[in-house]
């Protein structure tokens, strides 16, 4: 009788979860928050598979941050652990309602699941250690739906980086460039070496050059006119192409912590007029990025995130690569990370690989993850 119940209670789990594993299209929306601290970028997006994934975004929008939250998620390392549980809580809600409201606003029906990456409050794979808030139950029981969070975690419990997790669906949805650079708060890309996906962060991008116009009072430097107008550093330049991360191999992946550590002090020590930092930094993303990308030869680099609009940090790129660089279509520019969670997502409820060790550094590949029923 005992082996009775224990075999009708995991034959109920495998129902549970059938029609996930045997479906070929999925409704979701994808939720992102970066670094550059942009906003919320939100997706509604259908995947269907048929041999081969394929994806149509249906509705797209950013939700900006308002003084309060931006100021508090700016300065997430500097609390306690306590107060950071007090803030997941709020930030939670903040994040369901902002959900919420998405869905009212365009009238989703139908959705398998709310797949989200939180927000970053703290990340040190080295300590073992990541922290993304906004991944609650309590976001599936206030919108009342399914919701697949907390993608991190797990890969850092495995020993890996727990970062980028971009690059699987860089894998699946646009294998036909052979780089996919993302420009938001960090410049991170991935590519295929030997048949095996690898990816790794590169630079900061956003998260210094936003943080340093903002004392023009400017949320960001339009087109990089700002950097142009300014002068290249060298000796602030040979400082940072310097920094220890960039002569580590990869997997790496960086947080604010380390820009808080090694980037602002050493940029401050110089006492630069803004326009000059601006375009000193622009200098160094450029030069990092057209390292990794000039190991191969006539390649093409898909360019997405934030970054892609400051048409001065493309043109610096160019100036150090011949690769084809491509900017896509607006949605894909500006939603690729929220599509490619959503996504995410969709593998975890299917319980297929949505994170790779290639990547990571994790001891294998798996699929991550916390899936949250209401």
């Amino acid at each position: 009788m005992y082996k009775y119940i224990v075999l009708m209670g995991y034959f109920q789990q495998i129902l549970l979860f059938l029609p996930y594993m045997i479906k070929n299209e999925y409704n979701v929306v994808g939720v992102m928050s970066g670094t550059s601290l942009d906003g919320i970028d939100l997706v509604y997006v259908r995947f269907q598979y048929d041999t081969v994934w394929d994806f149509k975004i249906i509705h797209a929008e950013t939700v900006g941050y308002d003084p309060k939250w931006y100021n508090t998620l700016k300065n997430l390392v500097t609390y306690a652990r306590d107060a950071l549980h007090t803030i997941d809580m709020d930030y939670t809600k903040y994040l369901a309602a902002v959900i919420r409201d998405f869905i009212k606003k365009h009238q989703i029906e139908t959705i398998d699941a709310v797949c989200s990456h939180g927000h970053t409050a703290l990340h040190q794979p080295h300590n073992k250690l990541t922290y993304q808030i906004g991944n609650q139950h309590l976001l599936a029981e206030i919108l009342n739906t399914t919701v697949v969070c907390d993608f991190r975690v797990q890969d850092v419990e495995l020993g890996g980086q727990g970062a980028p997790l971009v690059p699987v669906g860089d894998q699946w949805l646009f294998s036909e460039y052979d780089f996919c650079l993302n420009l938001g708060g960090f410049a991170n890309t991935s590519t295929t070496i030997n048949k095996g996906r690898i990816a790794f962060d590169i630079s900061p991008v956003n998260i210094v050059l936003n943080h340093y116009v903002k004392t023009l009072g400017l949320d960001y430097d339009d087109g990089g006119q700002i950097a142009k107008s300014g002068s290249v550093n060298p000796k602030l330049l040979d400082a940072l192409n310097a920094l220890d991360f960039y002569k580590q191999d990869y997997p790496k992946s960086l947080g604010l912590e380390w820009v808080n550590t090694y980037i602002f002090p050493l940029i401050d020590s110089y006492d630069l007029e803004t326009k000059d930092i601006l375009c000193t930094f622009v200098e160094h993303i450029a030069i990092q990025i057209a390292s990794v990308f000039n190991q191969k030869t006539k390649a093409s680099v898909l360019v997405t995130g934030g970054g892609a609009y400051n048409t001065f940090l493309i043109d610096r790129l160019k100036a150090y690569t011949s690769h084809k660089i491509i900017l896509p279509s607006k949605a894909i520019i500006e939603f690729k990370e929220a599509l490619i969670f959503g996504f995410l997502g969709v593998l975890k409820l299917r319980e297929e690989t949505n994170c790779l060790m290639s990547v990571t550094g994790a001891s294998k590949d798996h699929s991550s993850g916390r899936i949250y029923h209401t």
